[in-house]
């Protein structure tokens, strides 16, 4: 934009309506600048003025022109049809953008260089130190991991540390920004906070050192009475209710409210986060807490949902703080749910009760914490056939409210993938070692400082093996359903990546084996930025079914005893047999788990003042009747769906088999 000196009238213009300057030869103007749209500022330093002509409507109808009234400005340049309205101390060194409103606030201002949050070190997982991340705008729940959980490659940490000063340093300046279409009202102190095009920041006690990453299509929203230092906030996030927090990280579309607090933590993409507390947190994509007792401290978490009053405990220590834990990926915990940590959680499980004995379970997914008597009892698998689990995998994916473009995080939603699959493979061989070398006769059995029963021991077996046939059933369709003629030419993956063990980089499913190539990357230098590290995630992300097959071939030939280059279109029949059979086998036990829900204790309390009649139909006007419930349903239509396709194949490699 083009700024030319003011003119002799408007200075006496601006001098009229109370406006006073140091030097109003560092004033400039936009060529139709409008004198008239300002009244009682006061300049200092070099400020420049856009064009003042539209105005704002604010909720209720009321409309207020652009332009500067009642404020003090020091080195400030201000956009095109942007407002500031009564500014009680004063604004230095911001450029506002266009159309942004600045109004009712203290105090903004930078004081030297600031890098706005970049490059501040949050302490997550250990309270006194050693797993700090660097964080950064561009910041992904996978890069966060590296740094969090490889510290045994010192030199990938001192990179990837690198990466984020870099970033800090390119983000750097002594000028502060407020984007264009922003709004900052009502507002006490921002100090060194850089705040994106599109923002809300109402009502906001205080923010300093920090960045909201807002876009115009996903904006950032900070609410009344949060404070915040050391942070940075990704786009789609709100911030609200007098929520507090102390070196964090706010990845895009999160939900933190209801008076949180929290410090030294991390929260990723679709985090919900309201009331309780969090301390040295991971927590990965789609964490959720709604409850005022609930803590967490010094644990990794992704897709869990915690209840009220759940919470771990890292003090049982001589040294400090120093344990951790973490809850694998869709596990949750029930109400009043205890944890001593050090501890680990296979994924998908649930823990209910107190837990002190440092439990393993990460060989184990799918599970329950159960205890009984101050014992933790194992129930293996039995997570397989829960409805809630189900349900929450459908729903993550429709509550991802992140813009269609520029998503960060990568997020695999897959409930089997060869990740779980893996462990449930680990699993099977733990359970059956723990019966052959205990004994049949064997009541319980001792694992990992838990008890597992020999009923649950059984059950867990054949949950994880229906599994098993569930996904390499899922796998050898969605190979077969890319060809056509002969299948079995086909069989085979291109390549051998993908073999070996798959790890879960907080939502980013790969395997390890190419994790390993891009850490030796980093090293090497072959990836030397935060943006080049973040295309290769997403390469990898992007690949994920082709290296799945090469990971499922592999097991389907180990697991039904199969010889490569002699597979037969019988033997395709008899995996497809079995997968139909496990998934109209655990689709039954969803649908019986459901009906649960409708049973005549749920319909306790309805009908308060009837008999059993009105109950039933209080229940059904409340939660509406079983057979027409959508879960239950979509449960009926999944199974009418797999077992015509089940039979749709069966047939087809029959026929082949006959040639």
């Amino acid at each position: 934009m083009k700024y030319r000196k003011l003119a002799a009238e408007e200075i006496g213009r601006l001098e009229s309506a109370g406006c006073t300057a140091e030097d109003w030869g560092e004033i400039e103007v936009a060529e139709e600048f409008d004198a008239s749209r300002v009244a009682c500022a006061a300049f200092s330093g070099r400020c420049r003025l856009g064009r003042f002509s539209g105005e704002f409507t604010f909720p209720g109808g009321v409309k207020k022109p652009s332009g500067i009234y009642n404020a003090t400005l020091h080195n400030v340049t201000v956009g095109d049809d942007a407002r500031i309205a009564n500014v009680r101390s004063y604004i230095a060194n911001y450029d506002i953008g266009p159309g942004a409103h600045v109004g009712n606030v203290d105090k903004i201002y930078v004081d030297g260089r600031s890098s706005f949050g970049n490059g501040v070190e949050v302490a997550v997982l250990n309270e006194t130190g050693g797993r700090e991340v660097a964080i950064h705008e561009n910041l992904t729940a996978h890069e966060a991991y590296l740094e969090a959980m490889y510290r045994h490659r010192p030199v990938l940490i001192e990179k990837l540390k690198g990466f984020a000063r870099a970033f800090a340093e390119a983000a750097s300046s002594d000028r502060g920004t407020i984007g264009a279409g922003a709004t900052v009202m009502d507002t006490g102190l921002i100090c060194g906070v850089k705040i994106g095009e599109a923002a809300v920041v109402d009502g906001a006690a205080r923010l300093t050192n920090g960045t909201l990453a807002s876009r115009k299509d996903s904006p950032v929203v900070i609410g009344r009475g949060v404070i915040a230092d050391d942070f940075i906030v990704q786009d789609g996030s709100s911030v609200e209710d007098a929520t507090r927090l102390t070196r964090c990280f706010v990845g895009q579309s999160c939900e933190l409210g209801h008076g949180y607090s929290a410090s030294d933590s991390l929260f990723f993409c679709n985090c919900q986060e309201e009331n309780g507390e969090a301390c040295a947190v991971f927590a990965g994509p789609f964490t959720v807490t709604h409850h005022k007792s609930t803590l967490l401290i010094a644990g990794m978490f992704s897709f869990m949902n915690a209840g009220s009053g759940s919470n771990q405990s890292n003090h049982m220590y001589k040294l400090g703080p120093i344990h951790q834990g973490a809850l694998e990926r869709g596990s949750k915990t029930s109400s009043d749910s205890y944890i001593l940590w050090p501890a680990r959680v296979g994924a998908f499980s649930l823990v209910m009760g107190r837990h002190t004995t440092h439990p393993d379970t990460s060989a184990l997914p799918f599970s329950y914490l159960i205890e009984s008597k101050g014992e933790t009892y194992l129930v293996p698998g039995v997570n397989l056939r829960s409805v809630g689990t189900i349900r929450d995998v459908q729903k993550w994916p429709k509550r991802d409210r992140r813009a269609k473009e520029g998503r960060l995080d990568k997020v695999n939603f897959n409930l089997l993938s060869p990740y779980t699959i893996d462990k449930m493979v680990r699993g099977i061989g733990v359970l059956e070692d723990l019966r052959r070398l205990s004994g049949a006769t064997s009541d319980t059995y001792a694992y990992q400082s838990a008890r597992i029963t020999a009923s649950a021991l059984e059950k867990g077996l054949g949950f994880y093996k229906m599994a098993l046939d569930k996904f390499l059933g899922n796998s050898l369709i969605s190979r077969l359903e890319k060809f056509e003629g002969d299948y079995l030419a086909h069989l085979k993956p291109e390549g051998d990546v993908g073999r070996g063990k798959w790890v879960d980089l907080s939502g980013l499913i790969a395997p390890h084996s190419c994790v390993a190539a891009i850490q030796d990357d980093i090293e090497s230098g072959a990836i030397s930025s935060c943006a080049e590290l973040d295309r290769r995630f997403e390469e990898l992300h992007a690949k994920y079914y082709d290296y799945e097959w090469v990971w499922a071939y592999d097991l389907m030939l180990r697991y039904y005893g199969l010889e490569e280059g002699k597979i037969t279109y019988r033997d395709l029949v008899m995996i497809l047999r079995r997968w139909r059979d496990s998934v109209l086998r655990l689709d039954r036990m969803l649908y019986d788990d459901a009906k649960k829900e409708f049973s005549l204790s749920a319909k306790t309390g309805f009908g308060f003042d009837g008999d059993g009649t009105t109950a039933d139909a209080d229940f059904e006007g409340v939660r509406g009747v079983f057979e027409t419930n959508p879960f239950v349903a979509a449960t009926t239509e999944h199974m009418k769906r797999k077992d015509a396709l089940g039979k749709l194949w069966i047939d087809r490699l029959n026929a082949l088999a006959e040639i």
